[in-house]
C-alpha cells in the first residue's frame, strides 16, 4: 500500500530548518531504517495517527511510558483537574509525597526516593550518590545498556575483559570517561576479572537488569545474582536502571521478578504516565547522603512537577488493579507466540525475544545475549520489515536495537491486524 505522507514530509522539512536533524531525539529521524519520519497528530488507545490521517497500531508507546495506551481517560481527567491549579510552583506539594509512598510500597529495594525530570538525570544522580557513599570513582557498565546521555556513560567497549571507556560522542573529553569500565552484558567472568583488577576502586556496577536498548535481552540465569554477590563482597553498590523495566515487568519491576535487590534503582517512563519524569531511590542510609540531609548535591527546578506527579499517581493507581499484569503479560505471551509462528512460516533468520509486555524481533537465527550478538542482525532486512509494517498500518520502532511495547489498550483486533501485517512484512523482507 502506498501511503500519502505529504504533510509529514512538509513538517519534516520545516523542522530541519530549526531543529538539528529535524528532531529532538535521534532515533526519531528514521536514519536507521531510511526514509522520512512520520509526524504524529494524535494518539488514542493502542492507535496513533499522523498528520496525513494515516492510523497505526502503536508498539512504541512513547518508548515505553504508555502502559495504559494513549490518552487513557483516567489520566486525562486527572491532568485536566490539575492544570487550572497551576503548572509549577517551585515549592513542595503533597503530590510528591503521595507518589513517593507509592514507589516505596511497590519497589522492593527503595526506602527513600528523589524525583528528577528524566531517566538521564536519574542515572547521573545515582552514580554521584554511589561515588559519594563509597568514596570511590570507577563505575562498571555494560556494552549495549543505555543509561541516558550522561557524558561518563556514553562509552564503547574495547577488546579484553575490562576496557576503560573512550568517548562514544564528540564533545566528551577522554578524562570524563576514564573511570568508566565497559564489559559485555551477561558475562560474569569478565566482571570477575574487572573486580580482581580494580575492585577496591569500583563505586558501582550499573546495568539494565533486562536490556532494552540493544533490543530486548534478558539476563542469563545467575547473572544478576552474581553481580549482587560481587558488589557486596567488594563494598561496591549495585544500581539497577529500571527506567524501562520499572512498573513494566510488574509493580516491583525486574528486581521483584528476579528476586535480586539492588542498592539504588533508577526509574522513569511509566512513573510519569506520559509526562517527563525520572526518579532514583534506595536504602535510607544511602539516600541520606543527598543534600539537604547530606553533602551530595542534586537539584532541579521542575523536579516533582505537580502535573507529572499527578499523571504518575493516576497511572500507578490503574496498574495496581488486581490482575492487571497477569492479563497484560498473558496477552503479550500469546501474541509473541503467534508472531513467532508467522515469522517461521515466512522463512529467513528471525528470532523473537520477550519478557512481560516487552519484545523484540531480531533478524538473526540464534539467541541475542549481548551487544555483540545483537550487532550480527540483518539491518537491511529490518529496515524493509519496518517500512512494510508502516504500510500495513503498524508503527514499529525505527531501529533494530529498540524494544516493542504492548499496552493494556492493545486488544484482539489490534493484535490480529499486527499479525496480518507482519506475515506480509516478513515475506516481503526475506
Amino acid at each position: 500500500m502506498v501511503m500519502n505522507t505529504e504533510q509529514s514530509e512538509r513538517a519534516f522539512e520545516e523542522a530541519q530548518r530549526v531543529l538539528p536533524g529535524g528532531v529532538n531525539s535521534p532515533v526519531r529521524a528514521f536514519r536507521a531504517v531510511g526514509g522520512k519520519p512520520l509526524f504524529a497528530k494524535r494518539g488514542q488507545g493502542a492507535w496513533i495517527e499522523d498528520l496525513d490521517g494515516n492510523r497505526y497500531v502503536d508498539y512504541v508507546c512513547s518508548w515505553g511510558p504508555l502502559i495504559l495506551g494513549h490518552a487513557h481517560p483516567a489520566v486525562i481527567k486527572a491532568l485536566q483537574g490539575r492544570i487550572p491549579l497551576g503548572t509549577s510552583y517551585g515549592i513542595p506539594t503533597e503530590l510528591e509525597t503521595v507518589l513517593a509512598e507509592k514507589v516505596i510500597r511497590a519497589v522492593p529495594s527503595v526506602e527513600r526516593v528523589r524525583f528528577v525530570n528524566s531517566g538521564t538525570e536519574a542515572t547521573m544522580s545515582a552514580i554521584r550518590v554511589a561515588r559519594g557513599h563509597t568514596g570511590r570513582s570507577r563505575v562498571i557498565k555494560f556494552e549495549g545498556c543505555y543509561h541516558g546521555h550522561v557524558d561518563a556513560l556514553l562509552v564503547k567497549a574495547g577488546s579484553g575483559a575490562a576496557t576503560f571507556g573512550t568517548p562514544d560522542s564528540p564533545g566528551i573529553p577522554p578524562a570524563v570517561t576514564g573511570d568508566t569500565v565497559v564489559l559485555p552484558f551477561n558475562d560474569l567472568e569478565a566482571v570477575g576479572k574487572a573486580f580482581e583488577a580494580h575492585g577496591s576502586e569500583v563505586a558501582a556496577v550499573l546495568l539494565e537488569p533486562v536490556a532494552g536498548n540493544m533490543g530486548l535481552v534478558p539476563p542469563k540465569e545467575g547473572f544478576l545474582a552474581g553481580l549482587r554477590e560481587m558488589t557486596e563482597r567488594s563494598g561496591s553498590l549495585l544500581i539497577f536502571d529500571e527506567v524501562i523495566t520499572g512498573f513494566r515487568l510488574g509493580l516491583g519491576g525486574a528486581q521483584e521478578r528476579f528476586g535480586i535487590l539492588p542498592d539504588l534503582t533508577c526509574l522513569g517512563k511509566i512513573l510519569g504516565g506520559g509526562l517527563p519524569v525520572g526518579a532514583f531511590g534506595g536504602r535510607e542510609e544511602i539516600m541520606r547522603i543527598l543534600s539537604p540531609e547530606g553533602p551530595v548535591y542534586q537539584a532541579g527546578t521542575l523536579s516533582g512537577n505537580p502535573l507529572a506527579m499527578q499523571t504518575g499517581i493516576t497511572t500507578l493507581e490503574q496498574i495496581e488493579t488486581p490482575g492487571f499484569y497477569d492479563t497484560l503479560n498473558k496477552k503479550t505471551e500469546q501474541f509473541v507466540g503467534a508472531l513467532t509462528e508467522v515469522a517461521q512460516k515466512a522463512g529467513g533468520a528471525v528470532r523473537v525475544q520477550s519478557i512481560g509486555s516487552m519484545f523484540t524481533v531480531f533478524f538473526r537465527a540464534g539467541p541475542v545475549v549481548d551487544f555483540g550478538t545483537a550487532s550480527e542482525c540483518d539491518l537491511g532486512r529490518f529496515a524493509k520489515f519496518h517500512h512494510q509494517m508502516l504500510s500495513g498500518g503498524v508503527y514499529w520502532p525505527p531501529s533494530q536495537f529498540e524494544t516493542c511495547f504492548v499496552s493494556a489498550a492493545h486488544g484482539e483486533a489490534e493484535l490480529e491486524k499486527t499479525l496480518d501485517a507482519a506475515g506480509k512484512a516478513f515475506g516481503a523482507s526475506a
